[in-house]
């Protein structure tokens, strides 16, 4: 067994969001035959994502059908000052309040970690912070001798917002410049170690913390919250041009409230719409990651703490798939970045 033995074997394992196979397409960083042991290292970036893991998965299989004992390893090359223990930025934001922003992002977040990933959670919302009570998180930051902040954590996320920072019923009364400032302070000055994915709950509209987000943080790319009616999508695509302006990949679409189904008789209401993520989706030629329904338990979860994500039921199922394809579109920037060289705008199939 030789490199050549195990390259030609790895050709046969396919992309299946880039439509060749591995080798061809520069996915493998290096192989190595050491000890009758090949040990491959995959440039993939998106860790528990299931495309990704199916990848690694197929890779084991043709070597083991080989009989070649194999050593996996993943990354990608990242050159990054900013939160350098951070493999994943994903931003959630919204055109304008009220479409439930931060419930998606909490629940990405929690759902990103009950599948295995590394997580923080970072409530940027300097003005509405509303992420410590929809974890239910009562614990506080503590500080290191150095005087870092060491988040506390919840669900398996590690979590930072300044909620924390503040009396519960103060308002945060700031300009912009100190908006700035506090918004580097806390992704400099607190320990989030080393995580697979950073999840930040953006302010609804185009602003100074998202300016500031966008100009001093590398992010892998970002989610835009939609309901359904023309008046959430016109403001949608605003944020959708922002993210463009600056040249940071869209992940994709996601339309909350999607239809409300009666507890009591089952019919399905479409209270604000229907469809209107989906085709805003095709008409900007962006992934959609998914409908959101307009359940109770979303709230009550919301309210008491506790991601309905981490629940069973058919809207569980509806945020894990969100999940899920978030995560298969982080890992397709990724990809299509060291394919093409450009930053990699992810085309994945519409969600089902």
């Amino acid at each position: 067994m030789n490199v050549s033995d195990v390259q030609d074997l790895l050709s046969n394992v396919e992309d299946p969001d880039l439509g060749d196979d591995i080798v061809s397409l520069g996915l493998v960083n290096d192989i190595e035959v050491r000890d009758e042991v090949a040990h491959i290292s995959l440039a993939l970036g998106a860790p528990y994502s299931p495309n990704e893991t199916a990848i690694a998965g197929r890779v084991r299989e043709v070597c083991a059908d080989a009989g070649i004992e194999v050593d996996l390893t993943a990354s990608v090359e990242r050159s990054q000052d900013v939160l350098p223990g951070v493999k994943n930025v994903i931003a959630v934001a919204s055109g304008k309040g009220g479409v439930g922003k931060s419930t998606v992002a909490v629940n990405l977040a929690a759902g990103l970690s009950e599948m295995g990933a590394r997580v923080g959670l970072f409530d940027a919302d300097i003005y509405g912070p509303n992420v410590p009570r929809m974890v239910r998180a009562d614990q506080r930051p503590q500080a290191t001798p150095e005087e870092k902040i060491v988040p506390p954590e919840k669900y398996g996320m590690k979590l930072m917002s300044m909620d924390f920072l503040v009396g519960q019923d103060d308002p945060v009364i700031w300009r912009g410049p100190m908006v700035h400032k506090v918004l580097t302070q806390l992704f400099e000055d607190v320990e989030w170690g080393a995580l697979d994915y950073m999840v930040v709950d953006l302010p609804p509209g185009t602003g100074d913390t998202q300016l500031t987000m966008l100009q001093t943080v590398p992010l892998a790319g970002a989610v835009i919250v939609t309901t359904p009616q023309d008046v959430a999508i016109d403001d949608a695509r605003k944020g959708l041009e922002m993210f463009g302006k600056h040249e940071t990949p869209v992940l994709g679409i996601v339309e909350n409230m999607s239809g409300f189904v009666c507890p009591d008789c089952g019919a399905e209401h479409d209270l604000f719409g229907k469809g209107g993520g989906r085709a805003f989706a095709e008409e900007v030629e962006m992934p959609f990651l998914g409908e959101l329904p307009l359940d109770p338990a979303v709230r009550e979860g919301g309210d008491g703490g506790s991601p309905v994500v981490l629940d069973e039921g058919d809207t569980a199922d509806a945020f894990r798939n969100l999940t899920e394809n978030t995560a298969n579109n982080v890992g397709i920037v990724h990809r299509n970045r060291l394919v093409t060289g450009d930053r990699g705008e992810p085309s994945a199939p519409d969600a089902p």
